[in-house]
This record gives structure tokens, sequence and C-alpha cells, in this order.
């Protein structure tokens, strides 16, 4: 591995020694992993895992690819998988030099544990977009904490917002926008494809802000923003 686990460790040391290419991140534990396609062979990416379960995959099948921050199941598509959509045991991490499916490996398990949650009483939002007023372009906003929902909002709500404005990363106009093909996958952990939220909720209103749509909930419904 390139660094210790931190405080803040996913997983422990020994469960990790064996898994090739570990790179232990603040929030995250990166490793490199594959999918294998019959006709084109494999295709090398690198995987994270958050602790909320999250997993994104950056494709280096080529040097030139501009794939990243793909789902595993955006991921097998990329990579042309034939016939099996079941990314957990085509999707492959190299342990002692075998490919061994993500599902025989203790990297899921965030991932199966926010499944369980979401399944539960915890409120989730799907993955948003917001469009440039200068170049048109739209930037994915994360909807997974009240935090990251204000800052979609908020963006929303400024007629005037920009790719320079966008929170995560430091992007230019010049900078390409996600495929077609990807924006479907929008990170409910419900369905790859989610339609959207039919509904507000505490989540993604707030009290202390003046637009419509946040007046009307909070009228409505007075006591939702009782954490």
């Amino acid at each position: 591995m390139e660094r210790e686990c931190g405080s803040k460790e996913l997983f422990s040391k020994e469960e990790l020694q064996e898994i090739s290419q570990v790179h232990v991140g603040d929030d995250y534990v990166e490793v490199m992993c594959g999918c294998t396609s019959h006709r084109y062979g494999d295709a090398i990416a690198r995987l994270r895992v958050f602790s909320d379960g999250e997993l994104q995959i950056t494709c280096q099948c080529t040097p030139a690819c501009p794939e990243d921050k793909l789902t595993p199941a955006a991921f097998q598509k990329h990579s042309e998988r034939e016939a099996s959509r079941n990314w957990r045991n085509n999707v492959w991490v190299c342990i002692e030099g075998d490919k061994v499916p993500l599902s025989k490996t203790v990297l899921l398990r965030y991932y199966n544990q926010s499944l369980k949650k979401s399944n539960g009483s915890k409120i989730i939002h799907r993955d948003e977009f917001v469009g440039c007023s200068r170049c048109g372009k739209e930037r994915r906003f994360r909807l997974r904490s009240r935090g990251e929902c204000r800052v979609h909002h908020d963006a929303m709500a400024e007629p005037n917002w920009k790719c320079c404005d966008y929170p995560y990363d430091k992007i230019t106009c010049e900078e390409g926008e996600e495929r077609g093909s990807r924006k479907v996958y929008r990170g409910c952990t419900r369905s790859p494809s989610c339609k959207g939220c039919t509904s507000c909720c505490k989540l993604c209103r707030f009290s202390d802000c003046n637009c419509q749509t946040c007046l009307d909930f909070t009228t409505n419904t007075p006591n939702s923003f009782d954490f």
C-alpha cells in the first residue's frame, strides 16, 4: 500500500494486503480493477471505495480514455462485457495474481451496508445536473447529504451559474460534459436509472431559504426540520 491507513480507515491492513495496487486516501480506498470482454479482453481501471457506500471507477482502458467516476455497472457496459449484467461478479480485482470478483472481496462492505440502509428509513436522492449559463454544459451534483443538497439547491437558484462555480473540481467551460449514456446513471442505490423523487423532504428543502418551493414546504410541514 502507498501509505498506512489513517484514523478513518475503511479496511484493516490485513484485509487489503493481498490486493494489488492499493492506495489509501483520507476518506476512500483505491485499488486496481478490471472487467474482461470476450471480444476485446481486459479493460483496466481504478476503483475508489467510499465509506458511504459509493463506488467510483476511473477507466484506464486506453491512455486517452475520458471515462471517470463511473458506477461499476457503467464501467461494465463501457468495457463491453457481453450478456451478463451482474457487475459484482464481472468486475474484478487482483489478489495474489488472480482475478477475484468484487463479490468475493471485502470491498463491497460499505456498498452492501448502504443498500440495507436505503431500504429502510434513510432518505436519499439521486444525482442531478445543473447547466452552465455560459456554455450550456451540464455538471453533475451529488445529493447524498443535506449539505450536498444545499449546494445543488443554491446552484439551481443562481441564474448565472457557470462551470467555474462548480464546487467539487476546478473546471472551465472548455471541459467536456458527461456523455448521454452516462447521465442515465444517477447514483441511486435503489435503481441505476432512477427517475427522481416525486416530493420534497427535509433533506432538500431549507428553512432559511426564501425561494417559493422552500417557503411552501416550510409552511405546509412546519415540523419537518426537527432533526
